[in-house]
């Protein structure tokens, strides 16, 4: 009858989650979640307090409609249901290229100058420097006085350079008593200079208004292009209407220098509104031309038709106007007025629009409406006799033309007041302001909950992909599904962890003897050991012979930890037992047991040494005896299907209680699955988290195949986990007995 552990697995498809296994992963890796997630914390709020603040600096202004040129056009403009917001046309205005560059160039933004810092910490302590007077500069910390540590400033009033250095990085080094030097990238003096005067050299010509630095203090300059500057200043100023059709424009523009930001938007707007009230004056002067040029025509006319009418009355010997053709004349006049006047607008509003533009179109059919009307008074009019006809024609003449130019003077007077008196349509509601107590940038409590949350959601990736990955098994059912039966779980050791440390800064060749079983017997691998120990008692007794054999599917499972202190707690139950290392490749059993590799199982095949030479004893272990591996032979598993082994095997077993033999993993070389032929029980020994299932199944499949049954495996290095709180069902008993 043979004794395992057994446990009961419920089947499970691929494609369930596993909340219980999910719960017991993150409480395995809670330290690191932990640690991962308070260091995306620290880094968070180092961040937000050690970032360069930005701030946000706002203005705002009124559109208006705009006042029409001529009098009289706007409840024409009314009539035709113009737009009460013009915001679309002048956004584009505020952020136009004479706009900006207009700004640009009295705020001489296309110059740069920016002291260089300290990396990380520098840009904190400069800001948060006090000075105790206007012009104090902190002194230098650890002597780094290439560096500004806090009121360090440099304003360049001039600086033209070469196109070749446009938008090229150069640096002002200041001196002693206002004196600067100005180099390039690569360290070339280009010119030196003392404040308040202009330097040249070498195709630049600067200017320094003012410098408050320590002596070796370097600022970054650079004069950059009219046009890039001005296309960088487009994007960065923002304008928005506030709600459709209100003509309320927003203006914000964000930098780190809360001045410069105000000092931006200031020239932005009043730029603007100058501009616009020089475009209106402008227009307003274009209509008065344009009337002044019709005056004299309108007076050439008037005179001509005077001298018309006067000329008939004294052929018709003054003939007066019957009250009849009086009617039609008044008549008739107030439409050739009004006719004429549509017509002066017309031709003002064809100067600024095609014919095809609805005020113009609107203007023609209003004329063609009065022309109709005066049609009609015509047909009136011939009827009367030839006398009164001819004499209301010249009648009607003369004061069309004088309306018209009584008209036009009163336009021309209006007309120059609009000129002299222009405001524009467009002011300044609010004046640029920028809070300084509240950047826009870095919102402090949202970037340290993001980066908290941020560095907790990466912990829980990077647990759960490395799970994915790493598909080592951790649980003993998926060792029993592929039909090996365990029979023992061994636990990860610290103690072993602990020897193995101090055993490997042990000078090379010492014979430390570094078996868990003696140094640490109440461990509770050991104790895990003990309890294979019986089970195998009851295995061996199906056995062929007093042959065992550990091996494993893979390198770094563990065997020869098993093996070793496996032999150890047999032999400490009173029974002989020889621990054989066939490992003759890379057998590393004299390590844990104490010896040198050489004399050992490889010579004693080759007839090199007897067997009482190859026996040793284990130091500390009664009862316990070792064969190291010997010399590397250039032929292993020759030696290993040689006869003198299988003859070295027969002379063993009856000396000895229990036989170990230690061999190279399965799937690396065949070594194990010759022995195997030879040996009563084989064992594998799978490694917790590292050998997968395939691989498993695969080393199982192998042994067979070479007609060596496996009789179980191992579980070795098996660690605590949540989920897997059925694979310690030994720990209570273990823990109870200590």
């Amino acid at each position: 009858m043979t004794t395992k552990q057994s446990f009961p697995s419920s089947p499970r498809r691929d494609d369930d989650i596993d909340l219980h296994a999910l719960l017991g992963t993150l409480l395995d890796h809670k330290w690191l979640i932990v640690g991962v997630t308070a260091v995306f914390l620290v880094v968070s709020v180092l961040y937000v307090t050690l970032a360069r603040p930005i701030y946000e600096s706002t203005a705002t202004v009124q559109v208006e409609q705009k006042v029409p040129s001529l009098p009289g056009l706007d409840d024409l403009t009314q009539t035709l249901g113009a737009s009460t917001s013009q915001a679309t046309t002048e956004i584009a205005l505020i952020t136009s290229r004479t706009v900006i560059g207009q700004a640009v160039n009295n705020l001489k933004l296309d110059i740069t100058v920016q002291p260089e810092q300290f990396p990380v910490i520098g840009g904190y302590m400069s800001r948060h420097y006090d000075p105790q007077m206007p012009g104090d500069v902190a002194p230098p910390l650890l002597g780094l006085d290439g560096y500004d540590w806090g009121g360090s400033e440099l304003d360049v009033f001039q600086l033209d350079v070469p196109s070749a250095l446009l938008d090229k990085p150069l640096h002002v080094i200041a001196g002693e008593h206002g004196a600067y030097t100005l180099t390039d990238d690569d360290g070339n003096t280009l010119l030196q200079g003392r404040t308040g005067q202009s330097a040249t050299g070498n195709g630049i010509t600067m200017q320094v208004q003012s410098l408050h630095a320590n002596p070796g203090m370097v600022f970054d300059v650079a004069r950059h292009s009219h046009l890039n500057t001005i296309a960088s200043l487009q994007k960065a100023v923002q304008a928005v209407e506030a709600a459709k059709d209100s003509g309320i424009i927003v203006l914000t523009y964000d930098n780190p220098d809360p001045v410069l930001a105000t000092q931006l938007l200031d020239q932005i707007s009043t730029l603007y509104v100058q501009q616009n009230v020089e475009r209106n004056s402008a227009e307003a002067a274009n209509s008065l031309k344009f009337v002044r040029e019709q005056l004299p025509k309108v007076k050439m006319d008037l005179e001509k038709a005077t001298a018309a009418l006067n000329a008939f009355q004294m052929r018709a010997h003054s003939v007066d106007i019957s009250l009849q053709t009086k009617g039609l004349l008044d008549q008739t006049v107030a439409l050739d007025t009004q006719i004429e006047n549509l017509r002066m607008q017309m031709a003002d509003v064809e100067r600024k629009f095609t014919s095809n533009h609805p005020t113009y179109q609107a203007l023609a059919a209003q004329i063609g409406q009065l022309q109709g009307k005066k049609n009609a008074l015509e047909k009136q009019v011939g009827h009367l006799p030839d006398t009164q006809q001819e004499l209301l024609r010249l009648t009607r003449d003369v004061q069309v033309s004088n309306e018209t130019y009584t008209n036009l003077l009163n336009q021309a007077q209006q007309l120059d007041i609009a000129r002299a008196g222009t405001v524009g349509n467009v002011r300044v509601v609010d004046a640029a302001a920028t809070n300084i107590n509240k950047p826009v940038w870095p919102p402090k409590l949202i970037l340290v909950l993001c980066g908290t949350v941020l560095g907790g959601l990466l912990a829980l990736a990077f647990i759960f992909i490395r799970q994915l990955l790493n598909r080592g098994v951790e649980d003993l059912a998926a060792i029993e599904h592929v039909g090996l039966p365990v029979y023992a779980c061994v636990p990860l050791s610290a103690a072993e962890r602990e020897i193995s440390a101090h055993g490997g800064k042990l000078r090379r060749g010492a014979h430390a003897q570094r078996l868990l079983a003696q140094s640490a017997p109440d461990d509770l691998a050991v104790e895990a050991l003990r309890s294979l120990r019986t089970s195998l008692h009851f295995a061996r007794l199906e056995a062929k012979n007093n042959l065992l054999m550990i091996s494993s599917p893979g390198p770094a499972a563990g065997k020869t930890f098993v093996g070793a202190n496996l032999a150890a707690v047999i032999a400490q139950a009173g029974q002989r037992v020889l621990l054989i290392d066939a490992d003759m490749r890379k057998g590393a059993l004299h390590a844990v047991v104490g010896g040198r590799p050489e004399q050992g199982l490889s010579e004693l095949i080759s007839g090199q040494i007897g067997l009482s030479e190859a026996v040793r004893t284990v130091e500390g272990a009664n009862n316990l005896y070792f064969i190291s591996r010997g010399k590397v032979p250039p032929n292993p598993s020759e030696l290993l299907m040689h006869a003198h082994f299988t003859a070295l095997l027969e002379k063993l077993k009856p000396r000895f209680d229990l036989i170990i033999i230690d061999t190279p993993p399965v799937l690396a070389v065949t070594d194990a699955a010759v022995i195997g032929h030879h040996v009563g029980t084989s064992l594998m020994v799978v490694r917790f988290a590292i050998n997968q299932a395939r691989e498993i199944a695969l080393a199982k499949q192998r042994f067979e195949q070479n007609g060596v049954p496996v009789k179980g495996a191992i579980f070795n290095a098996v660690e605590k986990r949540s989920a897997g709180y059925y694979a310690y069902a030994y720990y209570e008993y273990a823990g109870a007995k200590a």
